[in-house]
């Protein structure tokens, strides 16, 4: 018959199952302020490499109302479930793709003016 009362975990007062539901506790803990952040990142509105580009040629600098603003029409826009859409706002238009929450180009007024729009399925104005 074996002795189960001399294990030793290495921790005075702690015993081994003790010291695994710390282990998963610090797991879950980990595994959800990870899954939390992805969260976050998710909802946040991204600027492609391209539409940077354009903001920087035509001098378009958002405020944070304004990203505020572009940012509760992209949940609206996603709410309707549209894919890509125009959004017009302050003078300003956007194409962003709503799955992905990423604005794929911008343009100020100048460069709206007798412009196309393709591959949107939706618009929002602001």
């Amino acid at each position: 018959m074996q002795d189960y009362t001399k294990i030793n975990t290495g921790l005075i007062g702690v015993s081994p199952v003790t010291q695994g539901v710390n282990k998963q506790q610090q797991v879950n803990k980990n595994g959800f302020e990870q899954i939390l952040q992805q969260k976050i990142e998710e909802k946040e509105l991204k600027i492609s490499q391209h539409a940077q580009m354009r903001m920087n040629m035509r001098n378009i600098r958002l405020t944070e109302k304004q990203k505020t603003m572009l940012s509760n029409a992209v949940e609206k826009a996603s709410q309707k479930g549209v894919k890509e859409s125009l959004i017009l706002m302050d003078n300003l238009a956007f194409v962003v793709s709503i799955k992905n929450r990423t604005v794929i180009t911008a343009m100020d007024g100048d460069s709206i003016k007798e412009n196309v729009f393709t591959n949107i399925d939706g618009a929002v104005i602001l």
